[in-house]
């Protein structure tokens, strides 16, 4: 059931609250990463949250917005002398790491800068000023993209009419308008020498001079107050009745508003105080209302973590990554150590470790992609990262999903040591003693796992301990026995130096030899054979296609030792793994097995993944990073469907779209039939699934407000994602506004999606563009969340970020989906009152016709007209009476007897 939903969740979301201290402006020593000059600079942040400042010594205001914020943590100082010497101050207390601050932005996780500071006290240094989930308030953050002071302490601002005539110069007749409403140059005037550059004017006055240049609220709903500027309480209420309530709530469960709950929403947005007093709302608390957090287009408590997280953890969609540390394509670019703080930090669960034996003199092991031009970046700042960032977004268990090519027993051991050293006591190394590791035994859950680390890695029963070490002398003697192979698995740099790859085309060849028959790395496959038979098998198979760079090295004891619930196996067929049923064992799938899989047998995928956890990631052929629609592997309940982070595409904006909610957790838990063992799902049913109730969905874009600060024509585009009955791509298009990206207006028909099957899994992408076809933002809401009515929706960037301003204005419709021929029952059911009435109206007409007092009619009709039934039994005892009536007789109304109609 969509909406709010009274006494399900306690909202924990809070109010950002910036510290005194950064309200009044706090000393802080600036510098940049490539520099060595030391500013003396003075750090603020706008009460609302919103942007920091930093002002100079020559008094130039710097400003960047805190939306784009990712952390702000702790810097770890550069060995750079001079840079030491000039920010040791030796009479400033504590130690100088412990007032290190570094802000680190961007609006991806690429493209990312860093704000290096020091406070002169290590308190200041701990401040949090990160951009939380919170309504947007417009007014204040224009302000801020005109370049307008505003002076907090007074409530003033200083507005300059000729700079906002410009911005608004597609409306000139609105905006000359606005300019006298709120006694500012206007016309002729404006461009005479006697016009003053800026004015010093009110919030208030300029919030009805943004009103009344943009197109924010729909005028028409006032027109009740005929020519008074304001709502009375009685239509207030009569609008949020019956525009902004969700038709699927139970009235008596969940009752309209009362005048005095309407009241105290009148006395929170209504800013003047005599108006509220009377129960009269005007324009500009109107607008207010709309764009509050009461009137948001998604629940607050969606945002919040309000899932259960005590289910197992098969039970769960997992936000995952592939090949984490690659900045780029597939076959060259850098590798990063950042990138897995970053993707950490965007709430990401599983990330991938793509370990390689180091050639260097300390035998340190590597990351980096096999047979590449990728460069490498060391095992342990990985693992150190990780450590550091593992927990900041979510509190939920992290996979390690390792694919270790390292063929030495040396460095696999100091793999492990590092696992065990850094991450401590987070490192999960034995079975919770309510899960052992036995057949029928069900995985623990997110909140039992909570703060801790699991290690996938290939896990072997090994015999004895010198069998493995002699195996993987045999993988080292074998390729240092053939200095001529084209691919080295134990280094795959090592070939970068006494061979040419000094072109992309000679990386790309090398790239199809290691990933070969089939289309996917077989590393993934390969690995996860269970029998020592088969691993030999697929090393011979290997080493005839491609060497040996097809499969993972043997895992040494010390690795071994560290895979508890996460063990990779082959996949064989879902019949053997329901045999075996043993939920701590997992296979990968590269896209296009998986995709075969789930067209052979869907409904066994499903049942699969309701023990056992299964991992999907990008076919080999993708070396520039794209990435397949994560949308057709959730529909089969699949749990770690890895994406690659760095390339921020449509199907990235879904999986970031997707874990916005629960509290960016990298948790969703899965709909209730993809989870409990008496249900069955075919994801390409195209009827109604048992127990849900389809939605018929309908949006109508009604404006824009500050789209672009360019003078282009924009365009708004609706799609929807779900189900492959559900989906419908490019499904609406606006027109074209004329050179209008400051306050568009379309009021154009609404699109209807006229029978939604799987609302829980459907996903509704709103996107605006330039007349080009350039993206300005978009939105991802999950349709089961929906709030019907006027709402505005702010826009998000290809990072889901949210943009400063861009918003639109919409009304949307939502309601269960009924078909044609139930039409009048379900009508009688949505308003039970009117429809007895009508009954008895047509009951006492005939008596009157028939000298009867109404005898009672009999037949067999649908169960679901039950309540008409029951009323002309019983005559004329109350609505809700009869609702007991049918309860008692096990005869469910509302949403339930729309089930029992399909």
């Amino acid at each position: 059931m969509a909406g709010a939903q009274p006494g399900v969740h306690a909202l924990q979301l809070k109010p950002v609250s910036v510290p005194e201290s950064l309200r009044r402006g706090t000393k802080f020593m600036k510098w940049d990463d490539d520099s060595t000059t030391v500013t003396p600079v003075t750090l603020t942040v706008d009460p609302k949250g919103y942007f920091l400042y930093w002002t100079d010594q020559n008094k130039v205001r710097h400003c960047t917005p805190t939306q784009l914020f990712w952390i702000c943590r702790a810097f770890k100082l550069a060995p750079d002398a001079k840079l030491r010497e000039l920010l040791d101050v030796s009479t400033l207390a504590g130690k100088m790491e412990n007032r290190m601050l570094t802000v680190v932005s961007g609006p991806d996780m690429v493209n990312i800068t860093y704000l290096n500071f020091m406070a002169f006290q290590e308190e200041t240094a701990k401040v949090n000023i990160l951009h939380q989930n919170k309504t947007i308030i417009m007014i204040t953050q224009l302000l801020c993209m005109c370049g307008i002071f505003c002076d907090y302490s007074s409530g003033c601002v200083f507005l300059s009419p000729r700079s906002i005539f410009r911005m608004f110069s597609a409306d000139r007749k609105r905006v000359e308008t606005a300019l006298e409403n709120c006694n500012l140059p206007s016309g002729r005037f404006l461009n005479s020498v006697l016009a003053p550059t800026s004015h010093l004017v009110t919030l208030p006055v300029f919030s009805l001079f943004f009103i009344s240049t943009t197109h924010l609220i729909p005028f028409s709903l006032l027109r009740g107050a005929k020519s008074r500027p304001y709502l009375s309480l009685e239509q207030m209420t009569e609008f949020i009745n019956s525009k902004q309530r969700d038709p699927r709530l139970n009235e008596i469960l969940y009752p309209p508003l009362k005048p005095e709950q309407v009241q105290m929403l009148v006395d929170k947005y209504e800013p003047n105080a005599s108006l509220a007093q009377k129960g009269q709302i005007s324009v500009e608390g109107f607008a207010r209302y709309l764009n509050g957090e009461e009137n948001s287009i998604i629940p607050p408590e969606k945002l919040d973590q309000s899932e259960d997280m005590t289910l197992p953890l098969s039970h769960y969609f997992i936000n995952s990554s592939h090949n984490t540390y690659l900045t780029a394509g597939q076959l060259a670019g850098n590798s990063s150590v950042e990138m897995y703080k970053q993707v950490l930090l965007s709430g990401c669960r599983c990330i991938e470790l793509d370990c390689w034996k180091g050639r260097t003199t300390e035998e340190e092991p590597v990351i980096t992609h096999g047979f590449t031009m990728t460069t490498e970046i060391s095992f342990k700042e990985v693992i150190e990262a990780i450590a550091e960032c593992a927990f900041k977004t979510s509190p939920f268990p992290i996979i390690l999903s390792f694919e270790n090519h390292v063929d030495s027993p040396k460095q696999q051991a100091k793999m492990a040591e590092y696992c065990r050293s850094i991450f401590g006591d987070a490192l999960l190394t034995e079975s919770l003693e309510k899960y052992p590791l036995e057949s029928g035994v069900p995985l623990p859950s997110p909140m039992e796992l909570m703060g801790k680390i699991l290690v996938k890695n290939k896990k072997k029963h090994h015999k004895t301990d010198g069998s493995t070490k002699k195996k993987l002398s045999e993988q080292v003697s074998n390729t240092y026995s053939d200095s001529s192979s084209v691919c080295e698995p134990s280094s795959p740099s090592a070939g970068t130096a006494s061979a040419p790859f000094d072109t992309q085309a000679h990386a790309l060849t090398s790239y199809k030899q290691s990933h070969q028959v089939p289309l996917e790395p077989l590393s993934e496959v390969e690995a996860e054979s269970e029998d020592d038979d088969d691993d030999d098998d697929d090393c011979k198979k290997g080493s005839m296609d491609e060497g040996t760079a097809g499969s993972e090295a043997f895992a040494t004891v010390e690795m071994s030792n560290l895979v508890i619930y996460i063990q990779p196996v082959k996949f064989n067929s879902f019949e053997a793994s329901k045999k075996i049923n043993r939920s701590f064992q997992m296979s990968s799938f590269v896209e296009t097995k998986a995709l075969e899989q789930l067209t052979k047998c869907p409904v066994e995928f499903v049942e699969y993944n309701k023990l056992q956890l299964s991992r999907i990631y990008p076919k080999g052929t993708r070396v520039d990073s794209s990435n397949y629609n994560p949308q057709l592997f959730w529909n089969a309940g699949c749990q770690l469907v890895a994406l690659n982070f760095q390339t921020i595409d449509l199907s990235m904006q879904l999986n970031l779209g997707m874990y916005e909610y629960n509290g960016k957790c990298g948790y969703r838990l899965k709909p209730e039939f993809m989870r409990r063992p008496d249900k069955h799902f075919d994801p390409f049913t195209e009827s109604t699934v048992d127990g849900i109730v389809a939605n018929t969905l309908s949006v109508k874009i009604i404006s824009g407000q500050f789209l672009s600060d360019k003078k282009v024509g924009t365009y708004v585009e609706i799609d929807m994602f779900g189900l492959p009955v559900d989906t419908k791509r490019k499904a609406f298009k606006t027109k074209t506004s004329q050179g209008n990206a400051i306050n568009p207006v379309w009021e154009e028909e609404a699109i209807v999606f006229k029978k939604v099957v799987l609302p829980t899994l459907a996903s509704l992408r709103i996107a605006v563009f330039e007349e080009g076809g350039k993206f300005i933002g978009h939105r991802i809401i999950p349709v089961s969340a929906i709030r019907p009515g006027y709402h505005y929706i702010s826009l998000r960037n290809e990072k889901n970020q949210s943009l400063t301003l861009p918003a639109l204005f919409v009304y949307v419709e939502v309601k269960d989906y009924v078909p044609d021929t139930f039409a009048d029952v379900i009508e009688a059911l949505s308003n039970p009152i009117r429809y007895v009435n009508l009954m008895e109206q047509r009951a006492n007409q005939l008596a009157a016709l028939t000298l009867e007092e109404g005898g009672e009619e009999e037949g067999d009709k649908e169960v679901c007209v039950n309540v008409a039934m029951h009323q002309q039994r019983q005559g004329r005892r109350k609505i809700h009476k009869i609702i007991q009536k049918c309860v008692s007789e096990n005869v469910l109304c509302g949403r339930k007897c729309i089930q029992h109609i399909y």
